[in-house]
């Protein structure tokens, strides 16, 4: 008699996602709510919002450190104002990206994020991450700790705050309404859950399992 095969379905390919920094807490998430253990987050400094030029450079050094390790590999970035370099580099490896210009217009999704923006164009934004960090990457990272002064130059054309939450936390929304009233600046909040940010990860998952 032939012996009956194990009905056992093969374990997910893994996937590499290779993600900024600031999604890093949100991606963990995700991992555990949808048990994607398959999935092996590595992370670039997040504080490359603020050097957006660098980060082509930086994941082209990542993609080919890793690129032997996994037949499958995700990018958790959006163009993040490098001005296309994203796109080329991941053009040439054959790598799939996150939608949208910034993490702003895939967390809110683009059809909401361009509702949110039309409404005011002079509008800075914030995530669940970038509140947390506010102090270090925004006051520190612009140096407005010791040149205050610098303020205005950086934000005088903005008028309005928008805090894109992805969880429900008080603590974070006063910090947000906090950081409006340090920039002068109105406040508004838009709860976003993970948008898209979740939707390309859950795509991945389907395309490699």
């Amino acid at each position: 008699m032939t012996p009956v095969k194990s009905n056992e379905s093969s374990q997910p390919k893994p996937i590499l996602i290779l993600a900024c920094g600031a999604l890093a807490h949100d991606i963990i998430q995700l991992q555990k709510l949808n048990n994607w253990n398959h999935l092996h987050l590595k992370c670039l400094d997040a504080e490359l919002h603020n050097k957006p030029q660098l980060i082509a450079g930086k994941l082209r050094t990542a993609i080919r450190h890793h690129k032997s390790q996994y037949e499958n590999i995700f990018v958790a970035y959006a163009d993040c104002g490098s001005g296309g370099q994203i796109d080329r580099l991941l053009e040439e490896e054959g790598i799939e990206r996150l939608p949208g210009a910034h993490c702003y217009s895939f967390f809110a999704g683009e059809d909401r994020f361009q509702k949110i923006a039309e409404q005011e164009l002079g509008t800075f934004y914030l995530t669940d991450f970038l509140v947390k960090h506010f102090d270090r990457i925004m006051i520190k990272g612009l140096k407005l700790d010791l040149y205050p002064e610098l303020r205005d130059q950086f934000f005088g054309n903005y008028t309005r705050l928008v805090y894109l939450s992805q969880e429900v936390d008080m603590d974070l929304l006063d910090q947000a309404k906090r950081a409006a009233a340090m920039l002068g600046l109105s406040f508004e909040h838009q709860p976003c859950g993970y948008g898209d940010l979740q939707v390309g990860l859950e795509l991945q998952v389907l395309k490699f399992r």
